[in-house]
């Protein structure tokens, strides 16, 4: 009886042991790239360029038939942060999200690492060591961004400037983006890396316009009411800026585009259409359609796929006299 007893507690256990593997090996299957809930915390909608980053990452979501838990941060830090503590409540799968600023990241990030879920940074990065917090950084090179922007302006300054602009040495006023962030920190730093070696590439004001054209507008008044007459180049850190400075130009009586060469970042829709106006030189392009990167990355990690730190985004130089050709291929 006691052999029985014994040999029938084998079996049980021998059936147990099995079952619990084949549950552990289901759990571990891949799951369906239908049932992938994904949470993004967007800066907000500071520029037109974000505008078409959100779009694309909103409709890249539907057309895979993603669920997305979207969330505007309206350019606030605290409240990216309480939607991605939302997002580690709701126990998504993957949460993606563009920093408002680089630093003060890291103790939710490693909330979201501690409860298993990965983090893909798109657009910007952040300032944190530990790259074990996140999995991939997805868009441009904010720093080759500037780099060729201040290239541009060496190569070209002597080619369009008014005649009667001395060359002996080129003022130059710029508009940084929001303080702390990494695009601005980054393209102030690639535009100086360019005209390294250029002394007579001289940046006499720079102020930060927030990345918006109504700050744009009211910094570059600033500038003018101080030094109008001696600014000969702009250089701002996005269309939008750009945008809100040829208007404050133009009311200053002084022609965008001639009597000040103006340089911007993202090829915007707008920046061609005053480049086509004659009022913007060159945009450096930075694309916001980031949605299909950033799914093709979510869905490379449900399937247990390594994907790359650093997924960098293939974009161009875009001078004025390319604009009405390129404008009708202008997607934002």
């Amino acid at each position: 009886m006691l052999k029985f007893l014994e040999y029938a507690l084998l079996i049980a256990g021998l059936l147990f042991f099995q079952t619990g593997c084949r549950q552990s090996a289901d759990s571990d299957q891949p799951k369906d790239i239908s049932e992938i809930v994904v949470g993004f915390a967007q800066i907000g909608a500071e520029s037109a360029w974000r505008t078409a980053n959100t779009e694309s990452i909103i409709s890249e979501a539907k057309k895979r038939n993603i669920q997305l838990k979207f969330s505007d941060a309206q350019q606030k830090q605290e409240n990216q942060i309480k939607a991605f503590r939302s997002f580690i409540a709701q126990n998504v799968d993957v949460i993606g999200f563009s920093p408002v600023v680089e630093s003060g990241w890291g103790p939710v990030l490693r909330e979201a690492k501690e409860a298993g879920i990965p983090v893909i940074l798109v657009d910007r990065a952040v300032d944190e060591t530990d790259e074990s917090l996140w999995v991939t950084v997805i868009g441009s090179d904010f720093i080759l961004e500037g780099e060729r922007a201040g290239k541009w302006l060496i190569e070209n300054y002597q080619r369009v400037k008014r005649p009667d602009k001395r060359m002996n040495v080129v003022n130059i006023v710029e508009l940084q983006g929001t303080v702390g962030s990494a695009p601005a920190n980054d393209r102030y730093r690639g535009f100086r890396n360019a005209l390294a070696g250029h002394p007579n590439f001289k940046i006499i004001k720079t102020q930060t316009g927030e990345f918006t054209r109504a700050k744009g507008k009211e910094v570059m008044e600033a500038f003018l009411k101080s030094d109008g007459k001696k600014i000969d180049v702009l250089y701002s850190h996005n269309d939008d800026m750009a945008l809100g400075a040829i208007q404050a130009i133009e009311a200053y009586g002084q022609r965008p585009g001639k009597d000040i060469i103006i340089i911007s970042i993202d090829a915007v829709r707008g920046a061609f259409e005053a480049m086509a106006a004659g009022k913007l030189n060159v945009t450096v392009e930075c694309s916001p359609l980031l949605g299909p990167q950033f799914y093709d990355a979510v869905e490379a990690l449900i399937r247990g796929e390594t994907i790359p730190k650093r997924i960098v985004t293939d974009e161009g130089v875009f001078p004025m006299e390319v604009a009405e050709k390129e404008l009708p291929n202008r997607k934002y």
